[in-house]
């Protein structure tokens, strides 16, 4: 089929019918790019709604909270298995059905997890909708490289990245907030916002697989199609490019510390109620301090163009960054643990007036102003890694290859996160003995961060090996124009 639109940026033929005109337009691929950054943030809601609501949900069915944070680790796992599964499925045919279902799979697990009455119940939807989630990012990765241009990359996954993190704090925000008096209605909102993102997914854009490659620009303007399709044969030699080992390895000790920080709630709420706050005021003051201080998360952006920019002038550029961001990250986390917050809030209030007294404390308390700036430089650093590892899997890998790449890294970060959220639970039980809650949170966290050190390594390995990997793919890609 001959193809009507241009790559990202692109308008249709003047002229055209209505239908045609819209059909891989500028307005069209916009509206794409934007569904599929809005969906990864709903995944990444769904993620952050439980971690809030431990204290909430544990007593009614008297499970310690950590039998809780049990289900987020194991669902993290499910979730990064059942995404290699959809990758390779979503790598070798259509990719839009495949996103509606698994959309349509994790808001029935969301619906699920409000009506349950049991633990196991709960545990049981948690992980049918852990298998849906699996599809949003995988495959959604894989549509979203087929859209941008090369050039483009880091900045537009800097927004890929940015959803996500945004995704996290809206959970922890929907879960703090909505959930601080009935834990089940958030998890109501959340699946209805699935049902309706299934419906948005009908009107994106059917983008061809390798469309916003420019070697292959010349083989789809004279109507060729790009047929190649990931088989079981191509897995060896996925492996055996080295600059995907790195990429996908970094994400087990990243995840070990980003895995951990799913407790920050639980520091900051075990601190309001060392204040004397009740449980109910204690989770929203904890829920809010935790959004407010992940909010440099927004500079991914900034990362992604230093990526971008980096890469125009060296081939090795984005993982350099990425490993800068990372190792430097590491103090500012330490600092934003220690300093003691104290908030002066109407114990019982309504959450506006609670949300409005944390939010001025910023300005009246000297320690939470230096842990807000602590907490900006040190998210704002490491959300380097996330634009910059996206647009390297590009990058290095044919379009063929991209989502089961993806998905690997993902299976590897899950990992890494379950065994981050996990081992913090077991390390906070164990270091109560030596330091009284909240300490004991504290010291359990900085633990954690210091994995960013070999992570920042192998990206530095990583900006060894990219340059040679990524003139492959462009000399494979002109190769396989020239027969197409």
């Amino acid at each position: 089929m001959k193809h009507d639109g241009g790559r990202l940026g692109e308008g249709g033929r003047p002229g055209a019918p209505a239908g045609r005109a819209w059909r891989g337009s500028r307005a069209h691929r916009f509206y794409s790019v934007l569904v599929f950054v809005v969906l990864a943030s709903l995944d990444n809601v769904a993620i952050g709604l439980v971690p809030p609501l431990y204290s909430a949900i544990a007593p009614e069915w008297a499970v310690p909270e950590r039998a809780i944070g049990y289900v987020t680790a194991v669902t993290f796992l499910i979730s990064a298995i059942a995404a290699v599964g959809w990758a390779y499925v979503g790598d070798r045919r259509d990719r839009k059905p495949l996103l509606m279902l698994g959309t349509l799979i994790w808001a029935v697990g969301m619906g699920g997890s409000a009506l349950a009455g049991s633990y196991l119940l709960f545990f049981v939807a948690q992980a049918v909708a852990a298998v849906g989630l699996g599809a949003v990012g995988s495959v959604g990765f894989s549509v979203v490289t087929d859209l941008i241009s090369p050039r483009r990359r880091g900045l537009v996954m800097s927004f890929w990245g940015l959803s996500q993190g945004v995704g996290t704090l809206a959970g922890t925000l929907l879960g703090g907030i909505l959930g601080a008096t009935d834990w089940r209605r958030p998890f109501v909102v959340l699946a209805v916002a699935g049902v309706v993102a299934t419906g948005a997914y009908l009107f994106t854009y059917d983008i061809r697989r390798g469309e916003s490659q420019p070697e292959l620009a010349g083989a789809f303007a004279h109507g060729a199609e790009y047929d190649y399709r990931i088989s079981r044969a191509d897995l060896p030699r996925i492996l055996r490019r080295r600059t995907n080992i790195w990429l996908i390895m970094q994400g087990l000790t990243a995840q070990f510390a980003f895995g951990s920080l799913v407790w920050l709630p639980a520091l900051f709420t075990n601190r309001a109620e060392q204040q004397g706050y009740s449980t109910a005021t204690a989770i929203v003051v904890g829920s809010v301090f935790a959004t407010l201080f992940q909010l440099g998360g927004v500079l991914s952006i900034v990362g992604g163009l230093i990526g971008d920019a980096a890469q125009r002038r060296t081939p090795s550029g984005r993982a350099r960054v990425a490993a800068i961001g990372v190792l430097a990250a590491v103090p500012f986390y330490l600092v934003l643990f220690f300093v003691p917050l104290r908030v002066d809030v109407p114990d019982g209030a309504g959450a506006a007036t609670v949300v409005g007294a944390v939010l001025s404390s910023v300005v009246t308390e000297p320690t939470v102003g230096l842990s807000l700036l602590a907490a900006v430089l040190a998210l704002g650093l490491t959300s380097a890694n996330a634009p910059n590892w996206f647009a390297l899997i590009a990058d290095v890998n044919p379009p063929e290859h991209r989502g089961t790449v993806y998905s690997m890294g993902n299976l590897v970060n899950g990992i890494g996160r379950a065994a981050g959220n996990g081992l913090v639970g077991v390390a906070f039980a164990a270091l109560r003995a030596a330091f009284p809650p909240p300490l004991n949170f504290a010291v359990g966290l900085a633990a954690f961060q210091l994995f960013f050190i070999p992570t920042g390594i192998m990206y530095w390995r990583a900006a060894r090996t990219s340059p040679g990997d990524i003139a492959a793919v462009h000399d494979l890609l002109d190769a396989r124009a020239q027969r197409l």
